[in-house]
C-alpha cells in the first residue's frame, strides 16, 4: 500500500483489505488508517473491514463517512466483576495479596495480576510466594525476564498459577488456561514530552477500554471472576479509550516517512486523532537537527536516504556520519542493538554471576563500545551468514543472553548492512567474524552523537547531576556501565527516560567540541575581550560556543576581524594606531603625534587640560578615511603606501570645537620688552610650582 502513492495498479486486484486489532491505536494503525481513507476516495469500489474487541466503533464509523457497525457477540463464558478497593495508605502489593487471598477461597484456576511495572510485579511476587499457596508457583511475566522463565508462563503444568504481568498481556500476549484476573487498574504508560525531548514512563490509571481487555482475559476456557483493586465509581469517571499512540510519541518518523511517500503535510493528514501542534513542532525539529528537512521543511539529500533506511532517523543519521568519519563497520551492530531489545539479562536471584559473566564487555567510559565489544564476542560464534545454534546457545546460557534477541540482533544488522553494501553506498564494511581493534574513540562516538545532537550534559557538582542542553537534569541509569565509576565531566545519552527522576541510559564520555563539530547548526557563539595583537598584527578575542545553554567551548582565540569586521575596525583605530600598538612607520600616525602636541600647548594656554583633543574625533576621521573591513597592520600598510599622502589630518580633525573662535592671539609664544624677547610658557597644573604663565628671562 504504501510502496508509491501515485498508482494503484496492484490494488486493484483486492476487493477487501482487512485491519484486525485496531483498537490498539499503534502508529502504523493511525497511518493506515489515514492511508485508506484517502485511497476510498480513488477506489470507491474497495471493502475495508476493520475489526477489534473493543473498538470506538462509533468513532471510527463516523471516520469513514458513517460506513455500517456490525457487532458479534464473543463465545466466552459469563465473568463476575468485583471490585475490593484498598485504603489510600495500602501499599500494591498487600492489595493483590488480599485479593489473591480472596480468589483462593473461592477458586482454584489460574490467575492473572496486572502491574504497572517490572519492580511492582518483584514486590508482589515476594509477598505473594510468602503466602505459601498450595500446589500454586507464582511467574513473574515481564520483557527483562530470562526466555527459560517467559516460557513457563505459556506452557502450564500440573499446579495452579498466579502471572504477575504488565500491560502486554492485555493484546499483544494471549497467557492460557487463565480463570481469574487481579486488576490493579495501573499501568506504565510511555509518553514523548516535546517540549523536553523526554521519553516519560509514569504510572497512570488505565482507560476504562483497557479494564475491559483485562476483564476479557478471563472468561475463556469457563466462568471467570475479575477483581479490580479500585472503586467502580473510579472505573466509571476514567476516559472511555486509552489516547492513540501517535498522541504520546515522537513524530520526526511519521514525518518523514510521509514526506518520502510525497503524502500531504502531517498537519492536513486525516488522522482520526490528530496529534497535538506542539508534537508536529518537536518532530520538524529533530528532523531539522539531523539535516532530513531543510528551513522550508523540504527533503534534503540526507533526508531521502535517511527515509529509505528501515530505523529512527536519529539511527539512520548515525549511520551516515558513521560513514564519513569510516566507522561504519563498527557503528552499524552498535544501531543494530539500539534498534532492538537488550540481549543482556540480569536474573535477580543471580545478578551477581550474571555482572561478573558480561564483566569482559564492560567498557568504563562508554556503553556503546561495550556493545560493540558484546557484537565482536557473539561473531566468534558466527560462520558465513548462519549461527552456530547449540553452541550459541549454550553460550547465551553462560552469559546470562536471550538467545531469540541475539537472533533478532544479528538480522537487523545484517538488513541495515544490506542497504549500505548495494552500489554506491558500499563504503567499506568489514566481512563478518573480522577481528579488529576497536575504533577510533572520537571518529566512534562523533558518529553516534550526530543522531543526538542535544543529548548531552555537563557535571553540576552542586546538583550532582548533569545539566542537561535539552533543560533540567539528568541522572545516570544504574544500568550503565559509568554508574558508580569514574564520573566523566560531559557524556552523551542515547535516550533520556523518566521515571522516579529522568535518566539517561546508555552513555559515553565525550569531548563536547565535538557537538560543534557534527551540528554546526545547533549552536551558537558570544565573543568577548576583543583586544589589538601587537605581535600578530591583528585584533583577536575569546570565543564561547554554546549550545542548549551548555559552554561546549570556552575562550577559544579567534581571529576577530573575520568574525566581525566594523567591530575589529574600531579596536584597531583605538588600541592599533591611536595608543601607537601598529608596527611601522606612517605619516598619518606621525602627523597625529604633532597635532597631539599642539592640542596640548592649547590645552594649558586655556587652562582646559584635556579639554580640546577629542579621541572621537580622530576616530572619526580614521573611519572617514580607511576602507571598510580594514583591521590588521598588513591592510592598514598596504592601503597607506598609496593613500596616505592624500589623508593627513589637519587640527580640525582632532578637535569638535573651532578653534579659531577661542581668540588664541591673548595667548603668544613670545613678548618683546627693549629690544629683547622672551619666551613664554604655559602650564595647567594646579600647585606645582610653574603653573600658570612662566617668562623665560635670561641671567
Amino acid at each position: 500500500l504504501l510502496a508509491e502513492t501515485q498508482g494503484d495498479a496492484d490494488l486493484k486486484r483486492y476487493a477487501a483489505l482487512i485491519l484486525d486489532e485496531a483498537h490498539e491505536r499503534s502508529l502504523n494503525i493511525d497511518f493506515l488508517l489515514g492511508y485508506l481513507k484517502r485511497l476510498l476516495e480513488r477506489r470507491p469500489d474497495l471493502r475495508i473491514v476493520i475489526s477489534s474487541a473493543t473498538l470506538d466503533a462509533g468513532a471510527f464509523a463516523e471516520y469513514f463517512g458513517g460506513c455500517p457497525v456490525i457487532e458479534a457477540e464473543g463465545r466466552t463464558f459469563p465473568v463476575e466483576e468485583h471490585f475490593l478497593a484498598g485504603d489510600e495508605d495500602e501499599e500494591l502489593k498487600d492489595q493483590v495479596v488480599r485479593a489473591v487471598d480472596w480468589l483462593t477461597g473461592a477458586e482454584d484456576g489460574d490467575v492473572l495480576v496486572f502491574l504497572p511495572g517490572e519492580r511492582e510485579i518483584r514486590d508482589c511476587a515476594e509477598a505473594l510466594e510468602g503466602r505459601r499457596y498450595r500446589n500454586t508457583e507464582v511467574l513473574p511475566l515481564f520483557a527483562r525476564l530470562g526466555l527459560g522463565d517467559q516460557r513457563r508462563v505459556f506452557h502450564p503444568g500440573p499446579k495452579r498459577r498466579i502471572v504477575l504481568a504488565t500491560n502486554v498481556a492485555e493484546t499483544s500476549l494471549t497467557i492460557p488456561r487463565i480463570v481469574c484476573v487481579v486488576d490493579s487498574g495501573l499501568a506504565r504508560v510511555s509518553r514523548w514530552s516535546p517540549g523536553r525531548g523526554v521519553q516519560r514512563l509514569q504510572i497512570e490509571e488505565v482507560s476504562q477500554a483497557s479494564a475491559r481487555q483485562r476483564k476479557g482475559r478471563c472468561g475463556r476456557v469457563r466462568e471467570g471472576v475479575c477483581v479490580r483493586l479500585y472503586e467502580e465509581e473510579n472505573l466509571a469517571e476514567r476516559p472511555e479509550f486509552t489516547d492513540p499512540e501517535i498522541r504520546r510519541s515522537s513524530l520526526a518518523g511519521v514525518i518523514l516517512r510521509m514526506k518520502s511517500l510525497r503524502l500531504p503535510d502531517i498537519e492536513d493528514f486525516p488522522f482520526l486523532d490528530p496529534p497535538a501542534p506542539k508534537a508536529i513542532s518537536e518532530g520538524y525539529r529533530t528532523l531539522r537537527e539531523v539535516g532530513a528537512l531543510d528551513r522550508d521543511r523540504n527533503l534534503t539529500d540526507s533526508g531521502r536516504e535517511m527515509a529509505r533506511m528501515p530505523v529512527d532517523p536519529r539511527l539512520a543519521r548515525m549511520l551516515m556520519e558513521a560513514r564519513e568519519e569510516g566507522v561504519l563497520g563498527d557503528v552499524l551492530p552498535v544501531v543494530a542493538g539500539l534498534e532492538t531489545q537488550d540481549p543482556r539479562e540480569r536474573p535477580k536471584e543471580k545478578q551477581k554471576e550474571a555482572d561478573k559473566a558480561q564483566e569482559k564487555w564492560r567498557h568504563e567510559d562508554s556503553d556503546f563500545l561495550s556493545i560493540l565489544l558484546l557484537w565482536r564476542a557473539l561473531q566468534e560464534f558466527r560462520k558465513g551468514r548462519r549461527w552456530h545454534g547449540n553452541r550459541l546457545r549454550k553460550f547465551c546460557r553462560e552469559h546470562f543472553l536471550n538467545f531469540r534477541r541475539v537472533v533478532e540482533w544479528a538480522n537487523v544488522h545484517d538488513e541495515l548492512a544490506g542497504e549500505f553494501a548495494a552500489g554506491r553506498r558500499n563504503h567499506g564494511l568489514p566481512r563478518a567474524g573480522a577481528a579488529t581493534a576497536l575504533p577510533d574513540y572520537a571518529c566512534f562516538h562523533r558518529a553516534l552523537l550526530a543522531g543526538v545532537p542535544r543529548q548531552f550534559g555537563l557535571w553540576d557538582r552542586e546538583q550532582r547531576a548533569y545539566r542537561s542542553a535539552s533543560g533540567g537534569f539528568f541522572a545516570v541509569f544504574p544500568g550503565s556501565g559509568l554508574f558508580g565509576g569514574k564520573r566523566p565531566e560531559w557524556v552523551m545519552g542515547m535516550e533520556l527516560v523518566e521515571t522516579t527522576r529522568l535518566w539517561a541510559r546508555r552513555l559515553a564520555r565525550i569531548d563536547p567540541a565535538w557537538v560543534e563539530e557534527v551540528a554546526p547548526h545547533l549552536c551558537r557563539s558570544r565573543y568577548s575581550e576583543g583586544h589589538w595583537d601587537e605581535g600578530q598584527g591583528a585584533v583577536y578575542a575569546k570565543e564561547t560556543v554554546i549550545c542548549g545553554g551548555l559552554p561546549i567551548i570556552a575562550g577559544r582565540r579567534v581571529h576577530f576581524g573575520r568574525i566581525d569586521p566594523q567591530g575589529a575596525r574600531k579596536i584597531f583605530v583605538r588600541e592599533g594606531l591611536m595608543q601607537g600598538g601598529v608596527k611601522g612607520q606612517s605619516k598619518i600616525v606621525g602627523r597625529l603625534r604633532e597635532l597631539r602636541g599642539e592640542i596640548e600647548l592649547i590645552e594649558h594656554k586655556l587652562r582646559r587640560r584635556e579639554g580640546l583633543w577629542s579621541e572621537e574625533a580622530v576616530l572619526d576621521f580614521y573611519e572617514s578615511r580607511l576602507p571598510e573591513g580594514l583591521s590588521t597592520a598588513k591592510a592598514f600598510h598596504r592601503w597607506r603606501k598609496n593613500h596616505e599622502d592624500n589623508n593627513l589630518p589637519a587640527r580640525e580633525d582632532v578637535v569638535l570645537e573651532d578653534l579659531e573662535g577661542l581668540d588664541l592671539s591673548g595667548f603668544p609664544e613670545w613678548i618683546e620688552h627693549e629690544g629683547q624677547e622672551y619666551a613664554i610658557y604655559y602650564r595647567c597644573d594646579p600647585g606645582a610650582r610653574d603653573d600658570g604663565v612662566t617668562i623665560g628671562v635670561h641671567i
